[in-house]
């Protein structure tokens, strides 16, 4: 099984940082497919209350209960505080989508023991 059947198959609930409550923007359209294939999905944008239904919350350290993905559309450069708060609370896995690249912060994740798919 590669990395990205193993996150999908033991992720119930993901995490995603950066997610838009605009319907034209990627984020909202992948998580929106997410989440009609039964992921249990938490926002995470202290710029909106609420997206697709579900709560959203400021970073990942305001989020209640365990998170097993953090799926992220953020810029490169602002993926570090993530990856961060990724790793002290102990998620299992770590997404950066496309055109998401910063190899300093996966490689701590790696370190840190989740895997991290990156630019896909």
């Amino acid at each position: 099984m590669d990395l990205v059947d193993e996150q999908l198959q033991n992720s119930k609930t993901i995490a995603v940082v950066g997610l838009s409550g605009d319907p034209d923007r990627i984020s909202y359209r992948v998580t929106r497919y997410m989440q009609g294939q039964g992921y249990r999905i938490i926002p995470v944008n202290p710029m909106i209350e609420e997206v697709l239904g579900e709560k959203s919350y400021p970073d990942l350290k305001s989020v209640p209960g365990p998170i097993d993905m953090v799926n992220i559309f953020r810029r490169s450069e602002l993926v570090a505080p993530v990856v961060e708060q990724a790793i002290e609370i102990g998620v299992k896995y770590i997404w950066m989508q496309d055109g998401v690249i910063n190899l300093e912060w996966a490689a701590k994740a790696e370190a840190a023991g989740i895997p991290v798919i990156m630019d896909d």
